[in-house]
């Protein structure tokens, strides 16, 4: 049996934190994990931008209230769960998520927590697990599933490397320089294709 992986922001919804910058005006919080490969440090940079601000989860929650899917994604994802089951491999949060995973049909999301303090900030993050994308497909594949992937920033590229089939789909040309072994896919309708010439492919040899 076959699954696909996806990650969630840059490749389904937008980015939740460039969102946040725009909206606050801060460009500090711009910064994702297409920019800084280390999940921890980074997530550090913003707590910390969030306490000098005075900002809190709602402040946040209220910028993704108004956020909505990528063009052509939820016809995307319908169409891919249609013939594959499909997880969400996700570095957001489950208190970001909701809003957004209603729009998407509420697809399997697998991502973090926060911790939030008695005053409504966010105190402090805590993964499901460290590497969980990774740890999730080699998961599945001991589950004897053939394993495709998508995604688009360097927190992806251990996810893709584990996976059967691994692409990238809108990501900047500094990561794909660094990992030229992942094909690009631009758009959705060249994502599917891809998956559907690897699903035959790995169906051939199972």
């Amino acid at each position: 049996m076959q699954v696909v992986c996806l990650d969630l922001e840059g490749v389904l919804v937008p980015e939740i934190w460039i969102e946040f910058s725009k909206r606050t005006g801060i460009a500090e919080f711009a910064r994702t994990t297409r920019d800084e490969p280390d999940y921890d440090k980074l997530m550090r940079f913003r707590l910390g931008l969030l306490q000098q601000h005075g900002l809190k989860l709602a402040d946040i929650q209220r910028v993704i209230e108004g956020m909505g899917p990528m063009e052509g994604a939820r016809e995307f994802l319908d169409e891919l769960r249609s013939r594959y089951q499909v997880f969400i491999l996700s570095d957001t949060f489950y208190e970001f998520a909701d809003p957004l995973m209603k729009q998407l049909g509420r697809p399997t999301l697998l991502c973090h927590k926060l911790e939030i303090d008695a005053n409504g900030f966010v105190s402090n993050y805590k993964l499901r697990q460290p590497d969980q994308k990774r740890m999730a497909v080699n998961a599945l594949r001991g589950l004897n599933y053939q394993v495709m992937a998508a995604g688009d920033s360097y927190n992806d590229t251990g996810m893709l490397m584990a996976a059967h089939a691994g692409f990238f789909i809108h990501p900047p040309e500094s990561i794909t320089k660094q990992f030229p072994q992942f094909a690009v896919m631009r758009n959705y309708a060249d994502l599917r294709a891809a998956f559907d010439a690897a699903g035959r492919a790995l169906s051939s040899i199972a």
